[in-house]
């Protein structure tokens, strides 16, 4: 936690205090606030603490804005170099010092042709690591330490997965609301949803996904 980080989320707080009064508002430094509206306004005001106090340009600005159903609309902003990821009901897109262009997931079918990330080498407890570990294996490269980069690299067609645990609600949101809108998949490690955090597979398709999520579950069992 950041002067920084709360300062943020404060000035968010108070936008939609005054534009959205009656939607409900979770965020990483000052939790949840009742709305009556069904939606939820999910911020992580500076996702990748560490990378931002160590001047790497990976962490971001996380919102999402849910119903019951999850999220639907999810942003990652890289405010330093300028780059602003968006899903939403009409696809994904990336603005930045390039222009804005369409985002869409790679079609990699075979975990030896992916490339994988995940923030932590650790990946959570050790029995998580060691299931993490068994599809880095298998894989054609693996990289760490991008934070929340590495879901918008997903989502611009760049990298296949994104393996993480021990994550909160307000750390993928917005991730999986961008990956889907890309055309990705986003699931815990059992398959289901990973809206309200924990452990969460991120897979460039579905085809990918079914052997990266069989692959951590053959670790688990």
């Amino acid at each position: 936690m950041t002067e920084a980080a709360r300062a943020a989320e404060r000035a968010m707080r108070a936008i939609l205090s005054e534009d959205r009064p009656t939607d409900a508002v979770l965020g990483e430094e000052y939790g949840h606030s009742d709305g009556t509206s069904g939606l939820t306004w999910v911020l992580d005001p500076i996702d990748g603490t560490r990378g931002f106090v160590s001047g790497t340009p990976t962490w971001g600005v996380l919102l999402a804005v849910a119903d019951a159903t999850g999220p639907f609309y999810g942003l990652i902003d890289q405010p330093y170099i300028g780059e602003r990821f968006v899903g939403s009901a009409g696809g994904a897109t990336l603005t930045g010092p390039l222009g804005t262009s369409a985002l869409t997931t790679r079609n990699t079918a075979e975990l030896r042709d992916a490339i994988v990330f995940t923030t932590f080498p650790e990946v959570g407890r050790p029995e998580e690591g060691a299931a993490f570990r068994a599809v880095a294996e298998l894989a054609k490269l693996t990289r760490y330490g991008m934070d929340c980069y590495a879901y918008a690299l997903l989502a611009a067609g760049q990298v296949d997965l994104v393996i993480e645990a021990g994550l909160q609600a307000y750390d993928i949101q917005a991730p999986i609301a961008l990956i889907e809108a890309a055309g990705g998949v986003v699931t815990n490690w059992e398959g289901g949803s990973a809206h309200a955090g924990g452990r969460a597979l991120a897979a460039a398709n579905e085809t990918l996904h079914a052997k990266a999520l069989a692959a951590l579950q053959r670790s688990l069992a």
